[in-house]
């Protein structure tokens, strides 16, 4: 009976913890990761501070948790359905589509969890500013693997993949934040963006 408890106790504390760390992501894609605290949380769900505290310990851990929820729900609705087009430029496409269609229909309350939190740890050294410049090395990294892949298939004309990834990058981040104010023309430009990296190699002689 005591092991039914236990395991009752422990299924009630990951749901809890779920469901905090939910909120907390669209919490944080809105006010940034330093506006997260136990009380304020405690606050929005209706659950006592003591139990916010007692799941996450520290406010850091909290910021952790949620940076890696937000990674995962990145990676299910724009990483993974990418990853089942070739390798190449129809995967390079893949991942600006889904991209493009997270900041449209925001995955979170406040738009792209990272164009609003990077700003704020860029000069905070620490595990949460470390964990957050690695998810965007790591997708700036999967984008310059996919451009090198296309570079030697020729399907596109020689580039630099690393520099070819920063440029889509940060033409994406100017894509959020133009959606955010309404500017719905950024849609067609971010799309004219991607096919001039991805122009076709010119057909040997």
């Amino acid at each position: 009976m005591s092991e039914v408890v236990h395991d009752g106790r422990l299924l009630r504390g990951a749901r809890s913890r779920r469901t905090i760390v939910r909120h907390a992501v669209d919490t944080a894609s809105l006010e940034g990761l330093t506006g997260l605290s136990f009380g304020r949380l405690a606050t929005d769900l209706n659950v006592s501070k003591s139990t916010v505290q007692t799941l996450f310990a520290t406010k850091e851990k909290l910021q952790l948790a949620v940076v890696e929820a937000a990674r995962e729900a990145f990676e299910e609705a724009v990483v993974r359905p990418a990853l089942v087009r070739p390798p190449g430029v129809a995967r390079v496409r893949a991942l600006g589509h889904q991209w493009i269609a997270y900041a449209e229909q925001p995955l979170f309350a406040g738009g792209c969890f990272w164009a609003a939190n990077l700003p704020e740890f860029d000069s905070r050294p620490g595990p949460v500013r470390d964990v957050l410049a690695g998810q965007q090395r790591a997708w700036r990294e999967l984008i310059a693997a996919e451009l090198r892949q296309a570079v030697a298939a020729r399907e596109i004309a020689a580039l630099d993949p690393e520099l070819a990834a920063f440029q889509l990058d940060a033409v994406l981040n100017a894509t959020n934040t133009a959606l955010r104010l309404g500017d719905d023309t950024a849609v067609a430009m971010v799309h004219r963006v991607v096919d001039g990296l991805l122009a076709p190699a010119p057909e040997a002689d």
